[in-house]
């Protein structure tokens, strides 16, 4: 066998050219499907993460506007949700809906303590939403049943607003108490602000933020958990139910889509991996094509080889050497060729890949309101590499098989008259 791999490199060394441009199909094959699948994975993962920062099956409803005339009523009417909302949807989809919540906000409020203050929203909320909006609590707790029975005068805010109106350590700002206009509350918790523009808000409790700002039976949105609506027509049928008996609370038209509005949570994540499962195939049809190139390139190459050394083989032949000897040489030379070359281009697909995680690997775009995250941990798994490789020396050995066959069969003096 040393024998073999010393003349095999006596062969690549007498042509340079050839086994360079062998390697380069090879290692570039090997090379894009991994660095492809690495940046495709960079999307892949960065969508994934942002629809990770909610409650799957989940769905948010608000008012809209209505846009057809119904019982004596105009189009273009606001609709306001109410308790009345809140409790048709609690009591008469329980075999369906899981925790109902709602919440309302009021902007432009003034926190402060001491000479410190910051300007933000504050939101009227129900346990649930620390639930349903996934939030990290880094210190005390969420708003509790007890906090909406009592109607505590309560706080819960981000750790970047926590850390304007406190200096020292979050934990020890628990408990405190701050202003909010000319009332006065006290800071029970805070959560992780993860910069995407949704947990941007202090939350209260909701029958608080009612009473202290004086909203009636009024409700932004209701927001729910539910299950058992496994397909898209499923979540379709529901929603249409939905609309139409929240619309009769209002005196809106049943199939007016426009009165309110819903945002299926489930629906979306469904899609969105629809999508993700598109892009994965589309890479990996790309990146198999490529691979493919570098197949085609090793099997040119090894045909060049044999029409090339023909008269060699029909020396040898001549000379006693069997079909097996030829056949096992170009065989061991093709396996040689692409593994080295698969094995070159698997570590430059890695290293680029490497390269990708720490320059853009969490990059995020900065709107000045939220953040998003568009590329995330752009890597490809050391499996896929090594299968990558092993298709293509696999291929190559293939490719080199059908001209080694053609070469060891063919007849001495018949070699030894090719040009």
């Amino acid at each position: 066998m040393f024998d073999i791999f010393t003349e095999i490199l006596a062969t690549a060394k007498r042509n340079k050219l050839r086994t360079a441009l062998t390697g380069f199909s090879v290692a570039w094959g090997i090379f894009m499907i991994i660095f492809m699948l690495g940046a495709g994975n960079g999307l892949i993962n960065a969508q994934t993460k942002q629809m990770s920062r909610f409650f799957s099956n989940s769905m948010m409803v608000g008012g809209g506007t209505t846009t057809k005339a119904y019982d004596g009523m105009k189009e273009g009417r606001a609709i306001q949700l109410n308790s009345k909302d809140i409790s048709t949807t609690s009591n008469e989809y329980n075999e369906i809906i899981d925790n109902v919540g709602a919440s309302i906000q009021q902007s432009g409020n003034i926190v402060s303590r001491g000479a410190d203050y910051i300007s933000t929203s504050v939101e009227g909320v129900y346990p649930n939403e620390v639930l349903i909006d996934k939030k990290e609590m880094l210190c005390g707790r969420f708003v509790n049943d007890i906090d909406m029975k009592e109607r505590r005068k309560v706080l819960v805010m981000s750790d970047d607003d926590a850390k304007e109106l406190w200096n020292g350590n979050l934990k020890d700002f628990v408990g405190e108490h701050v202003n909010v206009g000319k009332m006065t509350f006290r800071v029970v918790g805070i959560y992780k602000s993860d910069k995407s523009g949704n947990n941007a808000n202090i939350y209260t409790p909701f029958t608080t933020f009612r009473t202290i700002y004086n909203k009636g039976d009024k409700t932004d949105v209701i927001v729910f958990s539910f299950h058992g609506l496994p397909t898209e027509e499923a979540n379709e049928e529901f929603e249409k139910k939905y609309t139409a008996r929240i619309n009769a609370n209002h005196h809106a038209a049943p199939d007016d889509e426009g009165a309110i509005w819903i945002w299926n949570r489930f629906t979306q994540s469904m899609q969105m991996n629809k999508g993700i499962g598109i892009i994965h195939t589309a890479l990996w049809i790309i990146g198999l094509f490529t691979l493919l190139s570098g197949i085609v390139g090793v099997s040119n190459i090894m045909l060049i080889t044999v029409k090339e050394r023909t008269r060699e083989f029909g020396i040898r032949k001549a000379i006693g050497a069997t079909p097996w000897s030829i056949l096992k040489l170009i065989i061991v030379e093709s396996v040689i060729i692409t593994m080295f070359f698969g094995y070159l281009g698997m570590l430059l697909g890695v290293a680029a890949n490497e390269y990708m995680d720490a320059t853009i690997g969490h990059q995020t775009v900065n709107s000045g309101i939220f953040e998003a995250t568009i590329f995330l941990n752009p890597t490809v798994g050391i499996d896929v590499c090594i299968e990558a490789t092993l298709v293509m020396v696999v291929a190559g050995t293939i490719a080199g098989l059908v001209p080694a066959r053609k070469a060891a069969n063919i007849r001495p003096i018949e070699a030894l008259r090719a040009e």
